[in-house]
């Protein structure tokens, strides 16, 4: 496993995680419209079984060389039926493989990730590894209708997707102003929204660094209660009861589900947003390391 580690780590560190410009900006040239990749290979049955093998023995492998993983939730799939929308809260670049590591065999299989289009899809080959090893789809961080008519057919076909409202990665490590995309989604094809709250990932792999930090530190994927739209809700409201039920989600994780049930019930629940202040006293508290995963309280879900 450490020649493996060596060698993902030799193209990590080409991967251009920061997307730095290769050439000064004063030589480069005059910027192109964004040309859209083809994703659909990557979930034909040969592009499934591809990713299916490489996710189950070279991803998840390497995320537990890495992480101290703990997935919690994941009996609230029990009672759901594909397609559902997946939203996540985003800090890190381990987001994407977290949950989808952490999700069921046969729920991974029919799952795909809405990427950002000018980081993942700007040149052919990291496209390609993409939208093959994630089953992403290119998304436009400032939304467009293409974006919205791939993700419509996706799930028009069954398909669940996984989405990240910020749009981007936390720069302090807490929860930004959610985009109503996933929300849209959700009340246009009348399918429920599962919050999955991910807590350590910061903390393991913030903006800046291109592998995760040593010694195998804490990370939790847990899976919040489905918020399902109401008949003659309109995107906007229900996007704020998706931020919400993402907070208490993140609540319980640092509670207990007593506690996180019992805080929502009175409005009380922690502001995802965090604690306001000064950036840099922001980050301090986002960067906290998580407890090391032990014993778990008793009233949890």
């Amino acid at each position: 496993m450490g020649a493996l580690t060596k060698d993902v780590r030799r193209v990590a560190s080409g991967w251009r995680w920061t997307h730095k410009p290769l050439v000064p900006r004063s030589v480069e040239p005059p910027e192109q419209e964004h040309r859209d990749f083809p994703t659909a290979w990557a979930r034909t049955e040969a592009g499934k079984a591809a990713r299916s093998f490489l996710q189950g023995y070279g991803l998840a492998p390497l995320l537990r060389f890495e992480l101290t993983t703990r997935v919690e939730g994941l009996d609230v799939l029990q009672a759901l039926r594909p397609p559902v929308v997946f939203v996540a809260n985003h800090s890190s670049h381990l987001d994407a493989p977290l949950v989808l590591t952490s999700l069921p065999p046969r729920w991974r299989a029919r799952t795909a990730v809405g990427a950002a289009a000018d980081y993942f899809f700007d040149v052919w080959w990291r496209a390609a590894a993409t939208a093959l090893v994630f089953n992403a789809f290119p998304v436009e961080r400032a939304g467009s209708r293409k974006s919205t008519r791939l993700a419509r057919e996706l799930i028009g076909e069954g398909w669940n997707v996984v989405v990240f409202p910020e749009g981007t990665r936390s720069r302090d490590g807490w929860v930004g102003e959610f985009r109503a995309g996933a929300a849209r989604l959700a009340v246009e094809n009348g399918i429920p929204v599962v919050p999955i709250a991910i807590r350590g990932s910061y903390q393991a792999m913030p903006r800046g660094r291109g592998w995760p930090a040593k010694g195998k530190p804490p990370v939790t994927v847990r899976f919040g209660r489905a918020v399902r739209p109401i008949d003659g809700e309109d995107a906007l409201a229900f996007n704020d009861r998706v931020r919400a039920a993402l907070a208490t989600t993140l609540d319980e994780d640092r509670t207990t589900w007593w506690d996180a049930i019992r805080r929502s019930s009175r409005g009380e629940a922690p502001d995802a947003a965090g604690p306001a202040g000064p950036r840099w006293r922001r980050v301090w508290e986002a960067s906290r390391p998580l407890p090391a995963h032990g014993r778990r309280k008793v009233f949890t879900r």
